[in-house]
């Protein structure tokens, strides 16, 4: 299908932003900085904090007495030396002057920023996430409907299956024992290397993909990848596990038009994740 080109326009470019070990300022303490510092602590970031005492939001005082990842400024933004070292900005403030001014400070220095509530003074947007283990989905309105994004949101974790997280995981570990037994980049080794997984994630529904462990994993490589061929569930009779979970889920009735949906989106999700965020983590 030829794409409507007319209509590329209006988006932002999504993308999995890499932060471990890099340096976050978020100036700002309340309900807003709690949700921005959850967020970047996922991502394995350093984060200083800026914002008084007083106006700390619990979730927030929890943080910093929790995570050693934050370091703690009980006072108001300083100006631009709070900035030297810095790799991203959040600002979570009331004071919209101050949110400006932090904005042009950071756009002087070239360092991403992102204005809570000033969509124009933001590079780059908080979406609403699905996040189960490695598996992220981000909604993005673009900044226009946060509270839309967040229904959306509620309607897609409602169809994912129960262990998406955990599949998208053994098959991340998957990946990495056939990287290892197959090392190389790009090239027709690569292109059967990516056949393979892709076959692996659409023949094994996600029940099965969690309950992979290391002597299934092995097999899967040693009869399948070196025979050019993806063994199903079934091959794998007597060393397949089920899921602790699946025996409840098995015995909960759903409805033959919502399973095949429900198992189908998180399928595609899970093939997508595998072979587009895993690569991240070499």
């Amino acid at each position: 299908m030829t794409p409507n080109v007319s209509s590329f326009s209006g988006g932002s470019l999504l993308l999995a932003w890499q932060l471990k070990d890099k340096r976050v300022l978020i100036v700002g303490g309340g309900d807003v900085a709690s949700g921005r510092i959850e967020s970047v602590l996922v991502a394995d970031a350093l984060i200083t904090l800026v914002a008084p005492s007083p106006s700390l939001h619990p979730v927030t005082q929890k943080f910093i007495q929790e995570s050693p990842r934050i370091t703690y400024h009980d006072r108001l933004f300083a100006g631009p030396s709070d900035l030297d070292g810095v790799h991203m900005v959040l600002t979570a403030l009331d004071d919209v002057d101050k949110s400006r001014e932090i904005c042009a400070l950071c756009r002087d220095r070239r360092i991403p920023v992102n204005v809570a509530d000033i969509p124009p003074s933001c590079d780059f947007y908080f979406g609403s996430q699905v996040r189960s283990g490695p598996l992220q989905i981000m909604i993005s309105t673009n900044g226009q409907s946060p509270k839309l994004a967040n229904i959306i949101r509620r309607k897609i974790e409602a169809t994912l299956p129960e262990h998406a997280g955990e599949a998208v995981e053994k098959v991340g570990e998957l990946r990495t024992k056939l990287r290892d037994r197959a090392p190389g980049v790009g090239g027709e080794l690569g292109k059967r290397r990516m056949r393979w997984m892709v076959d692996v994630c659409t023949a094994w529904d996600m029940e099965d993909l969690a309950a992979l462990d290391e002597e299934m994993m092995i097999r899967l490589l040693d009869d399948g990848w070196e025979k050019n061929t993806v063994l199903k569930p079934d091959d794998l009779a007597g060393l397949k596990r089920k899921h602790p979970a699946a025996a409840a889920s098995s015995a909960s009735p759903l409805s033959a038009a919502v399973l095949p949906t429900a198992v189908g989106f998180a399928l595609g999700v899970a093939a997508t994740a595998c072979l587009l965020l895993a690569p991240a983590r070499r």
